[in-house]
């Protein structure tokens, strides 16, 4: 190991002994019961088998966009993930998921693998550094710097550059993305488009069309519920209300029946009755807004009337959906110049475009991804 890793490991050791009281307390907490304690103590987290080929993705969003890859190499895919929505949807295609341990554990955690796929913005120094030198041939796909981000990438471009030093070739984004990512040291860059757009989504149940224009929040956070039912009239259609985070469900409903007490509106929770009868329905159900997208006529993206960063468009896009979001999709412009006639609205305008749907254009998409590219690179190092 060179002197900067030593200092960077010993560095690690620090912050993790100074965050262990606060790791110890946020274990107690339900939703990280199984995570924290594998991702900082290594329970029930194993390594690998060796000489397989080694995904990794962050989450839910990431983890679903290397499906196809996960399904072409079923047998040989190992993937590790950071979040439990991603430990989750990666347990749909293997069984051999881990949670990414803290970086100071992974110089004895990593075993020899013959490849590793790491998606977008995953960039860990121990972990393409110890991978390759492991002997796996290590690849970052997906990859992009957003507008947001780029200056904080600069700002550290003498950190990247070393992890770049351990990565054998980048597939990027766009071409703006290529040149950001040169800036900051990647070599052997090849732009590849978004192979998020590489899979059509999936649909697992038929739903029943409203006899009535159908509008679904989808992916809403904190406030944008508040915004959207002010600007919600009930000549506008029937509203799908459907929150990003399901520890939301309860609040959202309380702001919901808060909301109708004195209109003459009705409301009932999917959980309770599955359909889409009254005027404004609470999805409280995961796992089925795709379904939903293919039976709405308007879709309002949550995530981009706040400071979030706004959510995929593509889903909404694909069903050819009336698309409405906010202005804050820092976090999304990639997918979003994969699409045609949306809307990209201030918070104000809300009332003002429901009022107008029907003059509203259809959305699109416009470009196709591919993973055949990330394919060919794997299956050389196969050999």
């Amino acid at each position: 190991m060179s002197l900067f890793s030593i200092f960077y490991y010993l560095l690690l050791v620090l912050v993790y002994i100074l965050a262990l009281p606060f790791l110890v307390f946020k274990a107690k907490n339900p939703k990280y019961k199984q995570a924290i304690p594998s991702k900082f103590f290594l329970r029930n987290n194993p390594s690998f088998e060796e000489n397989s080929i080694w995904f990794h993705s962050c989450s839910m969003g990431e983890t679903k966009a290397i499906k196809p890859l996960l399904d072409y190499y079923k047998n040989e895919a190992n993937v590790s993930v950071i979040t439990n929505t991603g430990f989750e949807e990666a347990l749909k295609s293997t069984s051999n998921v881990r949670y990414l341990p803290f970086e100071i554990f992974l110089p004895f955690w990593i075993n020899k693998q013959k490849v590793l796929v790491v998606m977008e913005a995953e960039l860990w120094f121990m972990l393409f550094l110890f991978a390759k030198k492991k002997g796996a041939k290590t690849f970052l796909i997906n990859a992009r710097i957003s507008d947001k981000s780029y200056n904080s990438y600069k700002r550290f471009s003498f950190f990247y550059k070393r992890i770049f030093k351990n990565i054998d070739k980048v597939f990027a984004q766009s071409d703006i993305d290529k040149e950001r990512l040169e800036e900051l040291g990647a070599t052997n860059v090849e732009v590849l488009g978004n192979i998020k757009l590489a899979q059509e989504p999936k649909v697992n149940n038929i739903l029943k069309k409203v006899d009535d224009i159908l509008i679904t929040a989808a992916s809403t956070h904190e406030n944008e519920e508040k915004l959207i039912l002010n600007a919600y009239e009930r000549d506008q259609g029937r509203l799908v209300i459907v929150p990003r985070h399901p520890e939301r469900f309860d609040s959202v409903d309380l702001l919901i029946k808060e909301y109708i007490k004195d209109k003459p509106l009705t409301y009932h929770r999917y959980s309770q009755e599955e359909n889409f009868n009254s005027d404004i329905i609470l999805v409280d159900k995961m796992g089925i807004l795709n379904d939903i997208f293919t039976i709405s006529d308007v879709v309002i993206l949550g995530g981009a009337f706040e400071k979030i960063g706004g959510h995929n468009p593509i889903e909404p896009a694909f069903f050819k959906c009336k698309l409405i979001s906010g202005k804050q999709i820092f976090n999304q412009k990639p997918l979003f110049e994969c699409v045609k006639d949306f809307y990209l609205i201030e918070n104000d305008e809300l009332n003002k475009y429901l009022n107008n749907i029907k003059d509203l254009k259809k959305s699109a998409l416009i470009k196709a991804g591919s993973i055949d590219p990330i394919i060919k690179e794997i299956n050389a190092c196969k050999r």
